[in-house]
Order: C-alpha cells, then sequence, then structure tokens
C-alpha cells in the first residue's frame, strides 16, 4: 500500500513538475524575445483551441500564445481549456485531468485504444467548435491543437468534425482509434490539413506511435506534414511553436 502511494505521488508531483517546468520555459522564451508591430488591416478572424496534456492545466498552457506575435494573430480567439478530473488507468486509477482514460503508458503504436472514452471527449471538443463558428467564424479559420493526450484528441476531433476545419495541429500525440472509424471521416473533414510534430527521444508517446500517424491518415485518404526533431522527449520546443504560427498563417483564409 505505502509503494502504490509513493507512486501515485511521484506520478501527480511528475505531472506538476512537467506544467511548472513547460510554464517558465514558456516566460523565459517569450521575455527574451521582441513583440512584433501588429495591423488590423493583416488580421484574420480566426480560432485557436488548445488542448493540453494528461494531468496539466488550460491555465497552464496560456502562455503559448505570446509566440503568435505575427500580425495575422492579433484578432485571433484562443481558447485553453481544461479537462474533467478522472480516474486514469495508466496511473493506478489516480483522479487527474485527463480528456479520456489511457490504458498504458509509454503509449506505442500498439497500445490498446479507448475509443469510447475518446468519442466523448470528441463530441465536448464539436461543442466547443460549434459554439465559435455559431458566432461568425468560419470553420476553415478555426485550429484545433494538443499536446500529447490532448494531441490524440485533436486528430480525433478534426477527423469527425463534418466540415473543413483551417487545420489541426499533433505534438507528441498518437492515433487514439482503430481503422475501422475511418468510415466516419466525411469528403470534407479530408480536406482538413494536419501537421504533426514529435520528438524523437520521446520515451512518454514512443516516436514510433506519432510514426503510425501518416500512414493511417494516407489509409483514410488523407495527408499530413510530419515533423521529426532529434533530441526532443516528451515536450514542447520553442522551435514547433514557431513552425506552428507559421503553418497557421499560411492556411488562413482571408475575410470576405
Amino acid at each position: 500500500m505505502s509503494l502504490f502511494r509513493s507512486f501515485t505521488c511521484f506520478l501527480r508531483s511528475f505531472a506538476l513538475l512537467a506544467s511548472t517546468l513547460t510554464l517558465a520555459f514558456l516566460f523565459a522564451f517569450f521575455s527574451s524575445t521582441p513583440h512584433s508591430s501588429t495591423s488590423s488591416s493583416m488580421a484574420v478572424r480566426s480560432f485557436v483551441l488548445w488542448l493540453h496534456g494528461l494531468g496539466d492545466s488550460g491555465p497552464a498552457n496560456e502562455p503559448i500564445r505570446t509566440f503568435f506575435s505575427s500580425p495575422e494573430f492579433k484578432n485571433a480567439r484562443w481558447s485553453f481549456p481544461s479537462a474533467p478530473q478522472k480516474p486514469v488507468t495508466c496511473n493506478y486509477g489516480a483522479v487527474m485531468p485527463s480528456w479520456f482514460d489511457i490504458y498504458e503508458i509509454p503509449v506505442t503504436a500498439e497500445s490498446p485504444k479507448n475509443e469510447k472514452d475518446v468519442l466523448k471527449a470528441v463530441e465536448n471538443v464539436h461543442a466547443m467548435i460549434d459554439k465559435e463558428v455559431a458566432a461568425g467564424i468560419s470553420p476553415e479559420n478555426i485550429f484545433v491543437c494538443g499536446f500529447s493526450q490532448g494531441g490524440a484528441l485533436t486528430l480525433a476531433s478534426v477527423l469527425l468534425y463534418p466540415k473543413t476545419l483551417g487545420g489541426g495541429a499533433v505534438f507528441s500525440g498518437w492515433v487514439p482509434f482503430n481503422s475501422s472509424i475511418i468510415e466516419r471521416i466525411s469528403p470534407e473533414a479530408k480536406k482538413t490539413p494536419i501537421l504533426w510534430s514529435h520528438g524523437m527521444d520521446d520515451q512518454t508517446v514512443q516516436f514510433a506511435a506519432g510514426q503510425a500517424g501518416p500512414p493511417f491518415l494516407e489509409q483514410a485518404g488523407m495527408t499530413c506534414e510530419f515533423k521529426a526533431y532529434p533530441n526532443l522527449g516528451h515536450s514542447i520546443s520553442a522551435e514547433e511553436l514557431k513552425s506552428l504560427e507559421s503553418w497557421i498563417k499560411n492556411h488562413l483564409k482571408s475575410s470576405s
């Protein structure tokens, strides 16, 4: 019993430490990065939804938006929701912020899938997207991005959304369902651009799990831009975020 409690405490502490270090890194980097001037004439009304990883929170990830200093993001609306508190199987039932249950860590290309739980989480993400569309934002200017578990949910959400979105960006994520889900992907969803970034030294969501993404998407009749980052473990680098900024800028649609 004492060993279990110690291990659970370690897992919780590790999740908290990871969030703290990520936040500190983002602030440190941004403090040395000059602000760009903005021009409302160049801005495109858009929405960026960021989905955090297991054990993290939305507010802890909010500094990410400070990397997006280009004029095109002046009028962008951002959302950093927090996952609900749930028991997580891979962490021995410990309760923590989690979009859906995960059966094992490290996550491999062969890890068992919890499709039922993932699909419930997808419904919640779709509700967030629908709210922005109802507010007047074009689906083609809506970008869903996520890290780790949030990256897996990002992939599931954009593939199962009935309309073409601006894009889905997966960071250190994996394919959270089996190939049978492909028949549920609409022709419009297949047009949504996908950016997939993964650290080659990732020991939490193994690099091979990320590499399984492009073949899965190819089977679904889609393509993605896959970027491998040497010497990067299970984290997000400044290089990845600046690449994301450029990628979103290239996929923004002009206001009508």
